[in-house]
């Protein structure tokens, strides 16, 4: 991400070359019924449809964990954002004619897939969820492994939440509360040179 933020035309398409490499090889037939899917049925990570999707709940995801951790974004920087991300999702596949340029088509975008009812949690992304929730070494940085789970799983989805199986509570609202209090002020009182990146400082 930061050399497709920040990086010179080559080192844009050196990424985008790796990334479409990563997609080539992501493909095969569900082994078993997810959702409307029956088992059998083909995916691709070329799939237009689904570049997509990575890339609206990617915009989304970023702008709300921005608004809790920084300062909440107005109608026209979120505008800007998402209109300054389309290209990218053009680039790796996605139809022009589906992909959002203002927010408020994202959130719609967003809003209708969910409605259809095609976003549908099944064993594999289960097996994946606790694989990024609880990576290696984590019992060695437990209050990073800690505040990560705490904001990955609050911030789903009530309903896709539950499919993941994940319990909720009241009083995991609180914590998640807590701790984004707590990371917002932290990152107040950071300083740029260590709260930038160095290729954004620049």
């Amino acid at each position: 991400m930061l050399r497709l933020t920040f990086g010179d035309q080559p080192a844009r398409d050196r990424t985008l070359d790796g990334i479409r490499a990563i997609h080539r090889r992501v493909n095969g037939r569900l082994r078993q019924a997810v959702g409307p899917f029956p088992a059998g049925t083909y995916y691709s990570a070329e799939d237009p449809d689904l570049v997509l999707w990575v890339h609206v709940t990617l915009v989304e995801s970023l702008v709300r964990v921005y608004d809790a951790l920084v300062f909440p974004l107005d109608a026209g920087a979120r505008d800007a954002y998402t209109a300054e991300t389309r290209g990218l999702a053009l680039e790796l596949g996605a139809r022009d004619r589906d992909v959002p340029a203002t927010w408020e088509a994202l959130e719609a975008c967003v809003a209708a897939t969910r409605q259809s009812g095609v976003i549908a949690v099944g064993p594999d992304a289960r097996s994946l969820a606790e694989a990024v929730l609880r990576p290696p070494l984590s019992s060695v940085i437990w209050p990073i492994t800690r505040i990560n789970r705490a904001v990955s799983i609050g911030m789903l989805p009530e309903d896709v939440r539950a499919q993941y199986g994940f319990q909720w509570t009241s009083r995991h609202d609180r914590r998640l509360a807590r701790t984004c209090r707590f990371l917002a002020a932290g990152r107040r009182r950071t300083p740029r040179a260590v709260a930038w990146w160095a290729a954004a400082r620049r």
